[in-house]
């Protein structure tokens, strides 16, 4: 196989670019450099006050995890499986396992894809506390630039809970269509001739078809998040990036800086652009097994964690276009997380092409996961790797 960005310059079919980079086998280098291929916005940590977490290795090596109708899987094959570029495992604050692969180390940040929305979701209830966000009123409100589009009736909470009635095909293999035009808008997809220069906020200009009632089943609408990130730029006068920093990297302390895709005005990538290392999203985890603290400080409050791990339609779900990923499991879906019903339920943030991250509150584990898979949504690969996560957990619960 030829390497990829190797040499000076690179063959040609080793070349990563922007018309490549999320597709296979070029993935495999582009997850971890997107800084390189898309332009960003810096999210700085605060090294003097980085949250540490001591190692105490666990032996995965008695791991099983079964496959409906297939042999069960070693914790390895597991990896190997589901293309596995690192791996942290935390539990009660300390770093029971960790791997990476595919050039990948502690310090290396890779993209989290839609795992960028549960950030999000994090900061919303900040900003609700703080009262720069409230989650009942209209979109209009605050953006009046999407009166006359979809959005129109929609409220903040619609966009959180992907229940906005927007018609949008979140088709990510498709070769045409609004999607194709949403990527253009952010940077990540290069412009073709004769196209005019876009960005994200004039794209919403191009949502005017409405597919269902706004609270009616969940809809899976990546740009929801996106405009909610202008919503949150607009009411704090704030760019994201430095509201980010602020009010939850540097708190819940972060041992490096991640960093936002950005569109060619700036305008942040909050669906799916946030880079981060492998270990700092297990810190974003930890601070769910929190309540949302850290030590004293409480940095997101704890009645918003507890609203994400217990509220969600799961009526609303099962109507829904996500349902058909995760056939036979119990889901709900708040402010941009996911919730599996269980005796000890588990959040988790879920991007594509591989990124996951999984929170057992009752237990005090959580999960950090990034691939490089060839296929965006794979559903066969997600629901093992949901099986893989409640294992896991389990397995871990009991070598305590």
């Amino acid at each position: 196989m030829t390497r990829l960005m190797h040499g000076f310059p690179p063959v040609s079919e080793g070349q990563v670019t922007l018309a490549n980079w999320r597709t296979s086998p070029f993935n495999r280098w582009a997850f971890h450099h997107v800084r390189e291929i898309v332009p960003s916005a810096d999210i700085p940590n605060d090294p003097a006050t980085a949250l540490e977490f001591p190692s105490a290795p666990v032996d995965m090596g008695g791991l099983r995890i079964d496959r409906e109708g297939q042999r069960a899987l070693s914790f390895d094959e597991f990896l190997n499986e589901t293309n596995t570029d690192g791996l942290v495992i935390v539990h009660r604050g300390q770093i029971v396992f960790e791997r990476y692969a595919n050039g990948m180390t502690a310090e290396t940040p890779h993209i989290l894809m839609s795992v960028s929305k549960s950030l999000l979701g994090l900061l919303a209830g900040v900003l609700a506390a703080r009262g720069d966000l409230e989650p009942d009123s209209p979109v209009t409100d605050v953006i009046p630039e999407a009166a006359g589009t979809a959005y129109q009736g929609a409220t903040i909470r619609h966009l959180l809970d992907m229940r906005a009635g927007v018609a949008f095909d979140e088709d990510y293999l498709t070769t045409s269509g609004p999607i194709i035009a949403y990527r253009k808008a952010a940077n990540w997809n290069p412009l073709e001739p004769g196209d005019s220069p876009a960005d994200l906020r004039s794209f919403y200009r191009e949502l005017t078809k409405s597919g269902a009632p706004h609270g009616g089943p969940f809809n899976y609408v990546s740009p929801n998040t996106d405009l909610l990130g202008w919503v949150i730029e607009r009411a704090t006068g704030v760019r994201y990036a430095d509201l980010m920093t602020e009010l939850l990297w540097k708190p819940m302390g972060a041992a490096h800086s991640a960093y936002i895709t950005v569109d060619r005005l700036g305008a942040p990538r909050c669906a799916g652009g946030v880079c981060t290392t492998v270990r700092d999203l297990t810190r974003v985890g930890q601070l769910m097994v929190e309540g949302g603290a850290r030590g004293s400080r409480q940095i997101v409050p704890e009645s918003w964690i507890e609203d994400i791990t217990r509220n969600g339609d799961p009526d609303a779900w099962a109507a829904g276009n996500g349902a058909r990923y995760f056939p036979g499991f119990p889901i709900r879906y708040r402010s941009k997380w996911f919730g599996l019903d269980s005796e000890a339920p588990i959040v988790f943030g879920l991007g594509i092409h591989g990124q996951n991250v999984f929170v057992d509150r009752t237990h005090g584990i959580v999960v950090a996961k990034v691939s490089s898979q060839a296929i965006p949504m794979d559903t066969a690969r997600i629901v093992l790797t949901t099986r893989a996560a409640s294992r896991i957990m389990e397995f871990i619960a009991s070598s305590a």
